[in-house]
């Protein structure tokens, strides 16, 4: 037997037989992480797309501990609390109508499962099940079973294969979108459940970007065939496209919307669910059997909570739009000088290029090449096999993102 590691931990999308450098990190603040040794690295991705703006936001910090010192936690079935109550309803107040319905859980896996079950009982109880759920080419939905279901399948969930229920993908809609348009036209003629998608940028997929006319025309068919609509926002939300929701973009509403990430500001780990009162009201019942069976032990906790209304407060009183359109002309203008990449695109705030040899591929070699790259640097970059992508926290200064990029063009010109 291979020695073991020196560390207890099982990492996450780590290949430790690869034994690669794991830093250990002691603090952050603003958009920097500082190790036990006083190495400062730029967190260049916002800790895994999460933080929006900045770690430590001082409002933030405040109330985790001015809560932590009055309701650590309490079950959420049958019992409420004021931080719970106040989120709601400033979520439904900053979200579009009609999204009125506020459902707690506890990470965008878990949000898209609720949203899946919610689309699914919605049905059955309307003496009317449907099944089928609609799926966009490239997906990613989480790493619980049914968002592996309806996400991409590939080496990211090969081994559960038997564990995932069958779905209909659609094609990316690539250029003008035609003929994920035509799929989908013809996929809602057969009366599917839903249709989820996350809106004008696929993260996991590998910074995938379409426009949000086509995001726009697909919410269409899905509302002349009554398909319910899924947004799945829990990357593409909180500003990072330049906009509070991607779906702003294309003037749509979805039936449900899925948050998480940036909800709490990157803080602690907090989602939701938003409904439409017409998917409330398909499980209002004084029939006990019709409630909707989904909660977790931790549902709504009050901590989380009161992390997610300071963040509410912060896009509430602060110029957050403002520090995310300033972001998204600084990467437009440093990417527009970038040579030497491949497929150079933003959205928003993101930034995402390709290196290496053409195409995509999660497992290319030059993956690990990069990663120690950058690692070397001091810049949190993980890419995506060959895709190299950016996307800071909204507080990043000038200097940083110069440095940044300068580390893109070096890895260009050493990598080809």
């Amino acid at each position: 037997m291979r020695g073991l590691p020196v560390s207890a931990v099982w990492h996450p999308f780590t290949q430790h037989g690869l034994e690669e450098p794991i830093p250990l990190i002691a603090r952050a603040e603003g958009a920097a992480l500082y190790t036990r040794e006083g190495r400062r690295i730029i967190d260049a991705i916002s800790s895994w797309w999460v933080t929006t703006h900045g770690h430590g936001h001082p409002h933030i910090v405040a109330a985790i501990r001015d809560q932590a010192e009055r309701l650590d936690q309490i079950i959420f079935a049958g019992w409420t609390h004021e931080p719970a109550e106040a989120v709601a309803a400033m979520l439904v107040e900053h979200m579009p109508a009609p999204l009125a319905h506020v459902f707690f859980s506890d990470s965008g896996s878990t949000a898209v499962e609720v949203a899946l079950k919610m689309a699914l009982g919605f049905w059955l109880h309307r003496g009317e099940p449907r099944h089928r759920i609609l799926t966009l080419e490239h997906g990613y939905h989480g790493d619980t079973i049914g968002g592996m279901s309806v996400g991409a399948r590939g080496v990211y969930n090969q081994a559960y294969t038997p564990l995932l229920f069958d779905v209909e993908t659609l094609p990316f809609p690539a250029g003008d979108g035609a003929a994920t348009l035509s799929s989908l036209e013809r996929a809602c003629a057969g009366r599917p459940a839903a249709l989820i998608l996350e809106p004008l940028v696929l993260g996991a997929g590998g910074m995938l970007f379409y426009p949000p006319a086509v995001l726009a025309e697909m919410r269409a068919i899905c509302a002349r065939h009554g398909v319910l609509f899924i947004a799945d926002e829990v990357m593409t939300g909180w500003g990072r496209t330049g906009t509070l929701l991607a779906c702003e973009q294309a003037g749509i509403v979805p039936d449900i919307l899925c948050l998480s990430k940036g909800l709490t500001g990157g803080s602690l780990p907090l989602a939701v669910t938003m409904a439409t009162p017409a998917l409330f009201e398909a499980h209002w019942s004084t029939d006990k059997a019709r409630m909707f069976f989904h909660s977790s032990s931790y549902t709504a906790n009050p901590i989380a909570c009161a992390a997610a209304r300071a963040n509410l407060e912060i896009w509430r009183d602060e110029p957050v739009l403002e520090r995310v359109a300033l972001l998204a002309e600084r990467q437009a203008a440093r990417l527009a000088g970038l040579g030497g990449v491949r497929a150079a695109r933003r959205c928003g705030t993101i930034i995402a290029c390709e290196l290496g040899g053409a195409g995509r591929d999660y497992l290319a070699a030059i993956g690990p090449a990069l990663l120690a790259f950058f690692r070397e640097r001091d810049l949190l970059i993980r890419p995506m096999g060959n895709t190299v992508y950016l996307m800071p926290p909204y507080c990043i200064d000038e200097a940083d993102l110069d440095t940044l990029h300068a580390a893109i063009a070096e890895a260009a010109a050493r990598f080809g």
